[in-house]
């Protein structure tokens, strides 16, 4: 694939400590990122902002202001993890669907191609810019303004399954699995405005666990552990 949007969690990144960051396990990831580049592989990140905002589930806050301090919170995300991206000799850039004064740069599909084009790590920040979105909708929203070829998404989990591993040891893996079958059972893989949205859109998606060794540049072979999302 020339092009690819990877999606992390912040609660990912905090590791163990879950919340702030794990500075060891965002050096591994952009190392890996960094294979990828060398290799020709451009590449776009959308992180969430779990890992300093939970306030969502609060009942005392309003729910369009949970969301705008989410948004935010991705920002503060890119704009640390970007920099342990830069300490490993990659050139990263962060743009937003909103004004962030200097920090950020407004996002545009001609200003992402024009840094993807000079090798460097596109970081798109702030969701979709609009309450009610979460970031599954914002990635796969981005990955088809930016003409990607596909969606990874890096979590707790090796993969897709037809129920929660954690809780019921018979649970299924899936090797691959239609966005159709996604919908249908209402499988955990992105939210649902965002698997319709990539489906009508034909946008595949990879689904494997962050923590595996080399588990980034693995799918991008073809090895390792994943589910592919099929269009």
């Amino acid at each position: 694939m020339k092009r690819i949007l990877l999606k992390l969690s912040g609660e990912a990144l905090a590791g163990d400590k879950r919340t702030g960051f794990d500075d060891d396990i965002i050096r591994e990831v952009a190392l890996q990122v960094k294979t990828l580049i060398d290799g020709g592989t451009q590449v776009g990140i959308v992180i969430g902002g779990g890992n300093f905002w939970r306030g969502r589930s609060s009942d005392s806050i309003d729910r369009t202001k949970a969301d705008q301090i989410g948004m935010l919170a991705t920002v503060m995300n890119c704009i640390y993890v970007s920099e342990i991206f830069r300490s490993v000799g990659m050139m990263t850039n962060i743009l937003t669907p909103f004004e962030c004064g200097s920090f950020t740069k407004l996002f545009s599909k001609d200003r992402a191609n024009k840094y993807f084009a000079h090798g460097q790590v596109v970081f798109f920040a702030g969701g979709t810019g609009h309450p009610y979105f979460s970031t599954d909708t914002g990635v796969v929203l981005r990955a088809i303004e930016v003409d990607a070829d596909g969606i990874l998404l890096a979590k707790a989990i090796d993969g897709v399954y037809d129920s929660d591993p954690k809780t019921n040891p018979d649970a299924k893996r899936y090797d691959e699995i239609s966005l159709d079958e996604v919908i249908e059972k209402r499988l955990q893989v992105v939210d649902l405005t965002a698997s319709i949205l990539a489906r009508d859109n034909s946008m595949p998606m990879w689904v494997f666990a962050l923590n595996d060794k080399d588990s980034i540049v693995n799918v991008l072979k073809g090895e390792g552990r994943f589910t592919k999302v099929t269009v």
